[in-house]
């Protein structure tokens, strides 16, 4: 999948991965996937929930074996 912006979130807990995901969508036009990569376990669930809330599609998520989560987020 063709990635338009990568967004490094590493080390951050919620809600800061959220918020710097908003604020990059934010810039960002619609159909351009924005690449997410965070620590955080509770990414998962936070990021399911703001794509719910927003609209914007979920396209992917992965856990790497590195333990680290991998969105990929389609802006609407």
């Amino acid at each position: 999948m063709d990635v338009n912006r990568d967004l490094d979130v590493r080390g951050l807990n919620c809600p800061l991965p959220i918020l710097r995901a908003k604020k990059a969508l934010a810039e960002m036009h619609t159909g351009e996937t924005l690449r997410v990569v965070a620590t955080d376990p509770g990414s998962v669930r936070d990021f399911q929930a703001f794509c719910r809330q927003t609209g914007h599609e979920l396209a992917s998520h992965a856990e790497t074996a590195a333990k680290e989560f991998e969105f990929v987020i389609r802006c609407k």
